[in-house]
């Protein structure tokens, strides 16, 4: 499982593994977990960088509506993990 590591605008690192990841209305998103555990807290994160950026630049998804859609897709995708919502 790749795991990546994110700093937050304040300068601080947290580490995810991701799951899964789609691209949807041509925007990439990230399904990612904080432990490779089963009891790991999931979250969406979106690439909000432009085409002509090098780089990701992800942000967390927090509209619901967005999530809920988002986590049927990725549900259909890993069809072997059961994500609680």
């Amino acid at each position: 499982m790749e795991k990546l590591t994110f700093q937050g605008e304040d300068g601080t690192t947290e580490e995810f593994y991701v799951l899964e990841q789609t691209r949807v209305g041509g925007v990439n998103y990230l399904l990612v977990a904080d432990s490779e555990d089963e009891d790991g807290e999931c979250l969406i994160l979106r690439d909000v960088a432009g085409d002509e950026e090098r780089e990701s630049l992800y942000e967390i998804v927090e509209d619901e509506q967005e999530q809920e859609g988002l986590l049927a897709v990725f549900e259909q995708l890993l069809d072997d993990v059961d994500i609680e919502r």
